[in-house]
């Protein structure tokens, strides 16, 4: 029996919401968002996955300035860098079909690199850490870049989507797959261009991106306090438009928003909603199901948890 995915997540992720939980004024709104997040582990446990397909970012504690690719898929060991409480450690991959995805992307016409040792942080185990706990499943580690420009382009992400889809489709075993999306919505981080620093901060921030393979830690304590310092810019009506499309099957729309109109439209931090793309091109565009939206100002995001599921299948709006 060949592959079948049955279930796609989108969810924003926060590492605030472990060190910061108790100073966060908006407890209402981050209890919803995290309810949403519990709920959704529910259904993800209900779908019954052996396999999860996590998509997410790397905020320059899995990957650094001196190689970053644009997709990579991890098809061996896979360790978390545990930062700010999410997990640390090995994770269970399912290595035949990573290496399965690998070896058919590259047939699809794409070219991602992939790794056998790959650490990622809190752009996937923050995944990990909500939407897995307590799951007996593996995990198939999909890096997206999306804060070390130039970044695959919104419409590459979609495709990337479509091409995972045909790749567990024709996997030769029995694999129920869930798909998640980890990132975003809207927000802006207080990052530069790397390539064009300016300031103390910023040029900090280029050093440690540069330099943290292997050293990563010694800069976390500063980053935090420069993440920790910066005004909260959240677009609602962005991040209300982009839930539409997932609700309504028409995310694909956003493969015509470029990368600089995305930045100056939601922030660089929307750059992430690339994963959402991805998962939601892996499941067919079929219409989602919002679980929350809360912009959350003390974590400094756009907030949201939606469900794609196939078995609920609705035609797309036009």
């Amino acid at each position: 029996m060949p592959g079948e995915i049955v279930l796609g997540v989108g969810a924003s992720h926060s590492t605030l919401m472990n060190t910061h939980w108790d100073r966060t004024r908006q407890k209402d709104e981050a209890t919803r968002f995290r309810d949403a997040l519990h709920e959704a582990r529910d259904l993800l446990a209900a779908a019954r996955p052996d396999t999860v397909v996590i998509a997410g970012s790397n905020h320059f504690r899995g990957f650094w300035l001196d190689l970053i690719p644009a997709f990579t898929v991890g098809v061996g060991e896979c360790v978390a860098s545990g930062e700010s409480g999410t997990p640390k450690g090995p994770l269970p991959v399912d290595v035949p079909l990573a290496r399965h995805l690998a070896a058919s992307l590259v047939e699809d016409g794409f070219d991602p690199a992939f790794s056998a040792r790959l650490q990622i942080d809190h752009g996937q185990s923050h995944a990990v850490q909500y939407l897995l706990d307590g799951l007996d499943v593996d995990i198939v580690p999909l890096v997206v870049n999306v804060f070390a420009p130039p970044l695959p382009t919104t419409a590459r992400c979609e495709a990337l989507g479509g091409a995972v889809r045909a790749a567990v489709h024709a996997f030769p075993g029995d694999r129920r797959v869930a798909v998640i999306g980890s990132g975003g919505l809207s927000h802006r981080l207080p990052w530069p261009d790397w390539r064009d620093p300016h300031g103390d901060d910023e040029e900090f921030m280029v050093a440690a991106w540069l330099n943290g393979r292997g050293d990563w830690a010694r800069y976390d304590t500063r980053r935090r306090e420069i993440i920790r310092a910066a005004s909260s810019v959240i677009n609602t009506a962005f991040d209300e438009d982009f839930l539409d499309l997932i609700e309504t099957g028409r995310t694909s729309r956003m493969c015509a928003v470029g990368t600089d109109e995305l930045e100056r439209t939601a922030g660089n931090g929307a750059q992430e909603i690339r994963t959402w793309l991805l998962m939601a091109a892996a499941l067919g565009h079929t219409p989602g199901r919002r679980l929350a939206y809360e912009p959350v100002h003390d974590w400094l995001t756009g907030m949201a948890v939606a469900v794609l599921d196939p078995t609920a299948r609705k035609e797309p709006t036009t």
